[in-house]
């Protein structure tokens, strides 16, 4: 049964790409945007809900406090409309029962609420209720919070016995200062958030209206409109719609800035970047397939074969860019032998500045368009991809139709293209470079 069901999704997301993907998109009485992706081959939906109220929200001294409040919707319900309070273990016996899964998380820039289940009127009609109940009733106990933030801050403690996680959190603090992208949970701010705190987060960015809704599976408009009506119908209504303000940009790097830090560590751990860009920035596609020439292609991309296969400096050297609602970074790491961790940087460095004053050849770029045309249909072969994209595309608001345009946008590309949008993005010259356990 598992393996019919696996070859009838698989069909069923081969036939939709051959068809395209038309996505539906409306806005609701009650303000929420709904994105929805018919696929009637199973009786299967995921459905996300995202709100602005990621960690960038979080507020100075409380990083944390958006992670805290989506882990603790998991963990109980208030008793409402006449049904009694259920603990943790209670809320998971009951998806149990149902066959569907639930789970609220946070990133920098959002906060999601994920369900899956089964289109059965009566499981699904039971799974959007019980999410509903999560998502406008959690009990945020304080004394469950006491005990996960004690396990959190143990977590945390040993987080900074690795040397990976203490270079990371020096170059994202260097990278970003004061913007909230640099802000990591700490002891302190774990000391610093209480209940209370993750409720008035919870009532202030959860609200109806700023709801995006995603939806891929087997449901038209009119029962997608009712299940989303049916989820969201817990949360307060409100004469009108309070938009939380803005957040300001991430701030460019004025100088180079180079950290070492001591560390006993068999390797040596190396960050070089800068700001990057935002998800909205013209530029993402030709940056993207740039990147695959420079450092985000593994064995065939410039940055190995400089720096791995020429000197034999690292096993393993990359880069990336991470847009978000802001600008991201743009990092290359790698490992190195402390000795020669400073001949590593240089070589790194030398790279990055020639790729952005010269960028790629034709060669390089039609090997890099071929790959990633080639493998875009792997983007689109699950449910759980699908739903990335479709989320991504709802979040940043892009056009309906990018995923039907998007291997045209790329095949377009030029050397030059991808040339101008590195050297208007990047600036070699003022990058942060953090080298844990290496020699001065």
């Amino acid at each position: 049964m598992k393996r019919f069901i696996s070859l009838a999704l698989g069909l069923s997301f081969w036939l939709s790409a051959q068809a395209g993907l038309p996505i539906q998109h409306w806005t609701m009485d009650n303000g929420a945007q709904v994105y929805l992706i018919e696929v009637p081959g199973l009786p299967m939906v995921d459905l996300q809900l995202e709100f602005d109220a990621g960690s960038r929200r979080d507020g100075v001294g409380h990083s944390g406090l958006s992670s805290a409040t989506a882990f603790m919707m998991g963990k109980g319900v208030k008793a409402s409309d006449g049904l009694p309070a259920m603990d943790e273990n209670a809320l998971g016996e009951a998806w149990a029962d149902l066959g569907a899964s639930v789970t609220a998380s946070s990133t920098a820039d959002r906060m999601s609420l994920s369900l899956r289940s089964l289109t059965r009127p009566e499981l699904l009609d039971a799974a959007i209720s019980l999410a509903a109940r999560q998502l406008a009733h959690p009990s945020f106990s304080e004394h469950v919070w006491q005990s996960e933030r004690e396990r959190w801050r143990a977590s945390i403690q040993e987080a900074n016995t690795k040397p990976a996680n203490v270079a990371t959190k020096a170059y994202n603090q260097a990278v970003f200062g004061d913007h909230p992208y640099g802000a990591q949970p700490d002891d302190k701010s774990l000391q610093a958030i209480d209940t209370q705190q993750m409720a008035q987060f919870h009532a202030t960015y959860l609200q109806p209206c700023l709801a995006k809704v995603s939806i891929v599976g087997a449901l038209n408009r009119a029962q997608a409109q009712a299940r989303v009506m049916q989820l969201l119908a817990g949360l307060p209504a409100r004469p009108s719609c309070t938009v939380p303000i803005g957040v300001a940009e991430v701030q460019a790097l004025t100088q180079p800035v180079k950290i070492q830090l001591p560390f006993e560590s068999a390797q040596a751990h190396v960050f070089i970047g800068q700001p990057g860009i935002a998800r909205k920035n013209p530029d993402f596609l030709a940056l993207t397939v740039g990147n695959y020439v420079l450092g985000g292609g593994g064995f065939v991309s410039r940055l190995t074969e400089q720096v791995r296969e020429k000197r034999g400096l690292s096993y393993s050297v990359y880069s990336y860019f991470s847009p978000g609602q802001h600008a991201g970074a743009f990092t290359v790491g790698l490992q190195t032998r402390p000795d020669q961790a400073q001949q590593a940087v240089t070589v790194a460095q030398e790279v990055v500045a020639e790729f952005v004053k010269n960028g790629p050849t034709d060669k390089e770029v039609k090997a890099a368009k071929d790959f990633l045309i080639g493998g875009f249909a792997l983007r689109l072969d699950s449910n759980r991809k699908l739903m990335d994209n479709l989320s991504n595309i709802a979040w940043y608001d892009l056009p309906l139709d990018y995923l039907d345009t998007w291997t045209a946008q790329v095949d377009k590309l030029t050397a030059k293209d991808i040339q101008q949008a590195f050297a208007r993005n990047l600036q070699p010259e003022r990058m942060v470079t953090v080298i844990l356990g290496g020699q001065p």
